[in-house]
């Protein structure tokens, strides 16, 4: 099976290449790369107007099988990932069951090759059952296949056991992705201030993120570990990684579409379909975001895809449960936000959603040469549109786009060679 992709602007910051190129693909390998490809294909598609990007990788998500198969499966996900242009995904373990054995990472691991879309690399839970009271075994779990390991929708609490946990991964080659939230200021609906006041909801303090992050910044620079800070949204949070890095701590982190392109304001707007945890910040939080990923403090952009039922999320403000959908957005929402508006450029952008988390999760993607796995985003990156609900392909609809005007739309996905969408 051979693919020719025609005429196409190559996008690769390995390579720091932003040219007219075409592209051959044989079997699932990139063959050939130079500015007129005459080979002959099964397939030639022409990209003219199109930029060709490696593709996307999530590396946090939420999939919900098992247990959650009313939100999402292994397979709607699946579909709403290479819809939206990710070739690879990370599936958090809160899960019913946990995959905190080798038995249910397997049978995560079995379901996304059935579906045979796009490569879905499980984490491990930290501890069973998400509890924080035992570890799990790092070394079987990783022989099962997971790709790292987070307690993700329940922060590690102890202290003592995330020290143990961090110093366990890292030893094996591996890392912890930490959820930092600290419970005792964390209970409430929207982040705490006037909104939350005025919508008379319990609001959520910025330091319930930001203490935990210092504490895994200092377990992590004391012992010279590396440590990954999910989702962050605030600018303490921003401001402490920074720091750290400049002292050569090895802290990594990550962010999500939603904290570049909204503040708590649109909790006015959107309701329960912008509640999610850590919540919508303000103004300055935002800026803080943006430049963190200006100057690199930020390593990567994630989705946290989180769907829900809409009779989950109708329960109201204060008790539907946290979470928005975010595979088939996070590219516009990227282009619209940040490259259009001139804070980063699409070889940045590259770096945040390709290069840098093939790298934090030590697998051979996130570039585009010759010898290479054939995984590729191709998108518009001009196609202006407002979001509609009926253009969303996850089996839940929670998300605060439905109604923006977006610009970019990824137009073909290709994993391991084969064309696995194409709109």
């Amino acid at each position: 099976m051979s693919i020719l992709l025609k005429n196409g602007t190559v996008i690769d910051y390995a390579s720091n290449t932003e040219e007219k190129l075409d592209i051959l693909i044989e079997n699932d390998k990139i063959t050939k790369i130079s500015e007129n490809i005459e080979e002959k294909a099964d397939t030639i598609i022409d990209c003219t107007n199109l930029y060709i990007m490696p593709g996307m990788i999530d590396m946090h998500c939420h999939l919900r099988e098992p247990g959650g198969e009313h939100k999402e499966t292994i397979e709607t996900g699946s579909k709403s990932a290479v819809r939206g242009g990710f070739t690879t995904i990370c599936p958090m373990p809160n899960t019913n069951p946990t995959p905190d054995s080798a038995i249910v990472l397997e049978r995560i691991i079995n379901e996304a090759k059935r579906v045979n879309l796009c490569n879905v690399l499980p984490f491990s839970s930290v501890t069973k059952g998400e509890k924080g009271e035992e570890l799990v075994d790092f070394d079987s779990q990783l022989k099962a296949g997971a790709i790292a390991f987070s307690d993700d929708g329940m922060p590690v609490e102890n202290a003592a056991m995330i020290r143990e946990a961090m110093i366990k991964a890292n030893e094996l080659g591996s890392f912890i992705s930490e959820h930092c939230e600290e419970k005792s200021v964390s209970s409430g609906a929207i982040n705490a201030g006037p909104i939350a006041e005025k919508l008379e909801v319990g609001g959520v303090l910025p330091e319930a993120e930001e203490i935990m992050a210092s504490r895994d910044i200092v377990i992590a620079e004391t012992n010279q570990l590396h440590t990954h800070i999910c989702h962050i949204s605030t600018k303490t949070s921003v401001n402490m990684i920074r720091s750290a890095k400049q002292r050569g701590v090895k802290v990594t982190c990550e962010t999500c579409p939603h904290y570049y392109s909204f503040t708590v304001e649109e909790v006015l707007e959107s309701g329960v379909n912008a509640k999610m945890n850590p919540p919508l910040r303000e103004g300055d939080d935002m800026l803080a975001i943006i430049e963190g990923l200006k100057d690199g403090t930020i390593d990567a952009i994630i989705t946290d895809h989180a769907p829900h039922a809409k009779e989950e999320k109708d329960k109201g403000l204060a008790k539907a449960p946290n979470g928005i959908i975010g595979f088939e957005t996070a590219l516009p929402a990227t282009i619209t936000n940040l490259v259009d508006k001139g804070h980063i450029t699409y070889l940045d952008m590259v770096k945040l959603m390709s290069y840098n988390p093939a790298k934090l999760l030590n697998i051979d993607r996130g570039e585009i040469s010759e010898g290479k796995i054939a995984d590729l985003t191709i998108f518009d990156p001009n196609e202006e549109y407002t979001y509609t609900e009926d253009m969303i392909v996850s089996k839940s609809h929670n998300t605060p786009w439905i109604g923006k005007k977006l610009k970019g739309m990824n137009k073909y996905t290709i994993v391991s060679g084969k064309l696995v969408y194409s709109k």
